[in-house]
């Protein structure tokens, strides 16, 4: 899942994007509604947090531009204005949900997630291909009845590849919906995470590598328990 976080607060941009990539979100950050709408014609996003008082593009005009997208984000209003008018207003706008600040941050990732299943294109919450089952909410994955221990990173990765499936994810696909912006396109990180995740899942392998145009899984037969 990709996320942009806008918000012209830095130091609240900088916590709230590095607990969600903890949470193996993709993140990327804007300080503010112009290079918001740089990022955001640059960049696909699932969701959009959204601070609603912003300098360049107001927070409001800017919510009006992705809602008129074709293929838009999901909107989570994020703001100290919190009142019902406040709520109402937003939501009028388009955006998809509203949460004030102060707030909870275990609730911000649930409305997140939530609004990223509701996102037109989503598929259905348990991703079930090739033998394996894993659940982005309840973040856990199971291969024939075997439950697997990923790190936050592979875990995200064999997301990206189940949703795809049975197409192809280049290395460069996995980096931008994985990691984010900043990720070196140089880098081997994907070469390495996918070895370790190939080496979690266990034989018969399941990922499966094609020379120049990427991983994808695998049509394997399901083992018999």
């Amino acid at each position: 899942m990709r996320v942009l976080v806008v918000e012209d607060a830095r130091s609240l941009a900088e916590v709230v994007a590095e607990g969600l990539r903890d949470q193996g979100m993709a993140v990327d950050v804007a300080l503010d509604g112009l290079a918001a709408a740089a990022k955001l014609d640059r960049n696909t996003y699932d969701v959009v947090v959204l601070d609603r008082d912003l300098p360049g593009i107001h927070g409001d005009t800017l919510c009006q531009m992705i809602t008129e997208r074709d293929d838009r984000a999901m909107v989570l209003m994020l703001t100290a204005a919190g009142s019902p008018g406040d709520r109402v207003s937003g939501l009028t706008l388009g955006a998809d949900d509203y949460l004030a600040k102060p707030f909870h941050f275990p609730e911000l990732i649930l409305r997140i997630r939530s609004l990223a299943r509701r996102k037109p294109t989503s598929l259905a919450r348990t991703l079930h291909v090739a033998g394996l089952e894993l659940d982005p909410v309840r973040r856990t994955t199971v291969r024939d009845g075997r439950p697997l221990e990923l790190s936050v990173k592979e875990f995200a990765v064999l997301e990206a590849l189940l949703r795809a499936s049975p197409g192809f994810l280049s290395a460069e696909d996995l980096l931008e919906q994985v990691w984010d912006e900043n990720a070196d396109p140089f880098t081997n990180t994907v070469t390495v995470t996918v070895g370790r995740l190939r080496r979690k899942l266990g034989s018969p392998a399941v990922i499966t590598t094609t020379p120049g145009v990427g991983y994808r899984i695998a049509e394997v037969p399901i083992r018999k328990r």
